[in-house]
């Protein structure tokens, strides 16, 4: 029988990790898993009660409202306006989605169609690459790189090479800072230079702001919605499985343009009825009555940084401090740097007990990297880092 789609995947190179650590698990080895990015920390207590109360209420068992409920809605706008100053209309700027991914992968359908081509970010978050490929059309992997290594203002020079270079005119540009998997951040007037372009090109950015509240040292990542001219061409995707600890949850909403906005709003009336209700009323309320949840969440992962920052580094392998996102990106040390990603990411989980996301994963150019989760505890990140110590040898 023969597919469609399916065949032009490549195979999922994570896969192959998460089978060694199975298998070295099952052989009653304590591996730390520093590889998938599944957020451990709790949601809030207040989400949980909620949801529990709302789906007693039997009312909440019927189907729901793709667009998301009107005070869901209205509760994503207030975020908007208290965390950013930016102003959003809940009823034609403010939609709900099933998730992040599932939001991005719908909105690649209704801006997208073969013919049409996508810039997107080299390394990327798979889904990145793989949305626009699933509406049939071309991902074109623009490099993060710059003079200084991984950045958001690099990205946007290079996005402007590569829209003059490139036939067909792409019609979309992918952006998400902080970035997964570099942790590579932008500051607002890259994100403004990008706006005022995209305006002159009728250019749509879709901005993955997952890792909005996923910050560090005081910094806070800025919102493409607060640069001037930005609901011209813009739209922002916000979740709340890192900012709340809610991955499982999945809720998320596209914020920005209202005729983008609105174009995904009429698709999704046909393929979806909304996240369950009561998950919707409990993340109402989060919103409402948790505002400074992600502040502790932030806290957790700021510990867990350091702990493995600074432990790394004292073993000998150099590894710069994120300043968001809850991961961070390892250049493999260059004793080991002829094996590459995979080959490299199987070596440490072999002869450490460590699992890590190979870096080929996100795309060719994070091949000479690995890609650290920060979901394990300070103790575990400790152990972790003493089995890094004793297993890699080289790094002396």
């Amino acid at each position: 029988m023969e597919f469609r789609r399916i065949p032009g995947l490549p195979p999922y190179v994570f896969t192959i990790i998460d089978s060694l650590k199975i298998e070295a698990r099952r052989a009653g080895r304590d591996v730390v898993d520093l590889g998938f990015g599944n957020p451990d920390i709790p949601s809030p207590e207040l989400t949980v009660e909620k949801l529990s109360e709302a789906a007693h209420n039997t009312r909440n068992h019927r189907y729901s409202s793709s667009r998301g409920l009107p005070k869901l809605r209205q509760a994503v706008a207030d975020l908007y306006q208290r965390r950013f100053s930016v102003t959003l209309d809940p009823e034609t700027e403010v939609i709900s989605t099933i998730g992040a991914k599932e939001g991005f992968s719908h909105l690649m359908w209704v801006l997208l169609q073969a013919g049409d081509a996508a810039l997107v970010p080299s390394p990327s978050y798979p889904i990145h690459i793989w949305g626009p490929y699933f509406a049939g059309a071309d991902a074109r992997q623009v490099s993060l790189n710059g003079p200084d290594g991984p950045s958001g203002a690099a990205y946007v020079d290079n996005v402007m090479e590569a829209w003059e270079l490139g036939w067909p005119k792409p019609r979309v540009v992918v952006l998400s800072f902080p970035h997964n998997p570099t942790t590579a951040t932008i500051e607002l007037p890259d994100l403004q230079r990008l706006v005022d372009w995209a305006r002159e090109r009728d250019v749509v950015l879709v901005h993955d702001f997952a890792y909005s509240d996923t910050a560090f040292d005081g910094w806070m990542p800025p919102s493409i919605l607060q640069c001037e001219g930005a609901t011209e061409c813009a739209v922002e995707l916000y979740s709340m499985t890192k900012s709340f600890s809610m991955a499982g949850w999945r809720v998320a909403f596209l914020v920005g343009n209202k005729e983008v906005v609105g174009a995904l709003a009429k698709l999704k009336s046909y393929l979806d009825y909304g996240t369950f209700q009561p998950i919707q009323i409990a993340a109402t309320v989060t919103l409402n009555e948790a505002s400074d949840y992600p502040l502790e969440v932030n806290a957790v992962y700021q510990s867990r940084r350091d702990a493995l920052v600074e432990g790394v580094n004292r073993a000998g392998w150099p590894l710069p401090a994120p300043k968001g996102t809850m991961f961070a990106w390892a250049k493999i040390p260059e004793p080991y740097a002829e094996m590459k990603s995979i080959e490299f990411a199987k070596h440490i989980i072999t002869e450490c007990d460590v699992a890590v996301s190979p870096g080929v994963g996100f795309g060719p150019e994070g091949d000479d990297y690995v890609r650290f989760a920060l979901i394990e505890n300070e103790q575990r990140i400790a152990q972790a880092v003493r089995q890094l110590r004793k297993g890699l040898v080289k790094l002396g």
